[in-house]
């Protein structure tokens, strides 16, 4: 692949396996990455590299396997500094009685700016170079991922009802669309519309959405049929599902990103496959709530692109991408009762190639291809429990734990080396997740 001579290069990494996600299957060995500018300029064997490729720096990962950095399709990121504090209860109660309140009495800038610093602490260090966020003060974490140089797109919260954001549909979209010019130029951040649900978001502000979103160009990312009871709820106010409604709407589109889906007739697959939405399945989120499974094997038979996402780690409770990849996978099968459903190959693309496509980015990432930018992983499989490597891309789906993620760029920006946070103070970080755990707590006992 791309054997030219002379290639001028700023970044050459050589790795044991090499694995581009693009073409589908394929498995490079003894190969390498030369990065010149931001952006993946050659891959070839090192062989060949060693004479053609001129570079400022050469890192050597002879027992890694190197993949595109993972991307986190769903998530909310400061709601980390929640993490463990409403376990084990459905999610009506979970929201209603736990969560509302604890983000009416704490979230402000502040909370949000300091809790997406440690969800992307967490997730630089399990692999994830992109991620996308649904949550109030989107502007502060922003300014916390192009602290930390890695990639997000913010889906501004869009609810009928007042909260710490703002006070009307009207007030979170006309904020949504200031975020959205604030950022429209930047090669990290990116934007979305995020209503938050068709059960918190009446028709006339998503009609709006649907209109602004076409006229932005940026997608419209929205929890829809997450559980059995939403749409229950749904029918029995007005005799449609909420998909139903919302392709009346006219959101039913290619820019719509379904999250979670987990209640889908065939009927509704259909519809979501003839208009080309996406969908993001969160496999662990769903079971620890009980919310349901999401049927990716009668998604993926249709065409409907189907990514990955941890969810917000107080409800998951982490954002390990690989641990999503393996549940994900396993999942499928017992649910189709298939063992050949969601093959390794798949599980990697929907953390990779997929979720750049429902993000409206697979130009940019998502697969080690020239012209990309240089948003890689390294993952070390001389581990011993990876060993003995017979098919590397089966071991990081069945096998590979977070920990062995030993390297990360974004935008050829080095992330991560050997497991150490480059671009972010862990330390501090840690400092003020343990000042948000004693004021909780301190408030909860008062």
């Amino acid at each position: 692949m791309n054997a030219e001579n002379n290639i001028e290069a700023d970044l050459l990494i050589h790795a044991k396996w090499l694995i581009p996600v693009v073409p589908e299957g394929t498995v490079l060995e003894d190969h390498c990455i030369a990065i010149r500018a931001k952006k993946i300029v050659a891959i070839l064997h090192s062989d060949i590299a060693e004479k053609s490729v001129s570079a400022r720096e050469i890192v050597r990962l002879m027992s890694h396997a190197i993949i595109p950095g993972l991307i986190n399709a769903h998530g909310h990121s400061a709601m980390s500094l929640f993490r463990g504090i409403a376990d084990d209860i459905p999610l009506k109660q979970w929201l209603e009685e736990r969560i509302w309140p604890l983000e009416s009495k704490f979230v402000n800038a502040r909370f949000v700016q300091q809790g997406a610093s440690l969800a992307i602490a967490e997730m630089i260090r399990a692999g994830t170079t992109c991620f996308a966020d649904m949550y109030f003060y989107p502007g502060e974490v922003a300014k916390s991922a192009i602290e930390a140089n890695i990639r997000v797109q913010l889906a501004s919260p869009i609810l009928d009802f007042p909260t710490v954001w703002a006070q009307d549909a009207d007030e979170y979209i006309f904020k949504a669309t200031v975020l959205h010019d604030d950022y429209r130029n930047s090669e990290l951040v990116h934007t979305a519309f995020g209503p938050h649900a068709p059960y918190t978001v009446s028709d006339a502000p998503l009609q709006k959405l649907s209109m602004l979103a076409e006229e932005l160009d940026i997608p419209i990312h929205m929890h829809v049929h997450e559980t059995a009871q939403e749409v229950a709820d749904a029918v029995k106010a007005d005799g449609r599902r909420p998909l139903q409604r919302l392709a009346e709407l006219g959101l039913v589109s290619p820019r719509l990103v379904c999250v979670h889906a987990t209640q889908l007739n065939e009927a509704e697959i259909a519809l979501l496959a003839d208009y080309g939405a996406h969908v993001i399945h969160c496999p662990e989120s769903n079971m620890k709530l009980a919310s349901g499974f999401c049927e990716v094997s009668k998604l993926a038979a249709k065409g409907v692109n189907v990514a990955l996402g941890t969810d917000g780690s107080a409800s998951n409770n982490d954002l390990d991408m690989f641990s999503e990849m393996r549940t994900a996978a396993l999942l499928a099968k017992a649910v189709a009762n298939d063992a050949s459903t969601l093959p390794a190959q798949q599980a990697l693309e929907m953390a990779t190639i997929n979720g750049a496509r429902a993000l409206g980015m697979d130009s940019l990432i998502g697969s080690l291809e020239t012209g990309k930018y240089a948003d890689i992983t390294a993952v070390n499989l001389d581990s011993l429990n990876s060993m003995p490597v017979y098919n590397p891309l089966s071991q990081l789906i069945y096998a590979t734990q977070a920990s062995q993620v030993s390297h990360v760029w974004c935008a050829g920006e080095l992330l991560l080396e050997e497991g150490e946070l480059k671009t972010l103070d862990s330390q501090l970080i840690k400092t003020t997740t343990r000042a948000w755990q004693k004021q909780i707590l301190e408030a909860q006992k008062a």
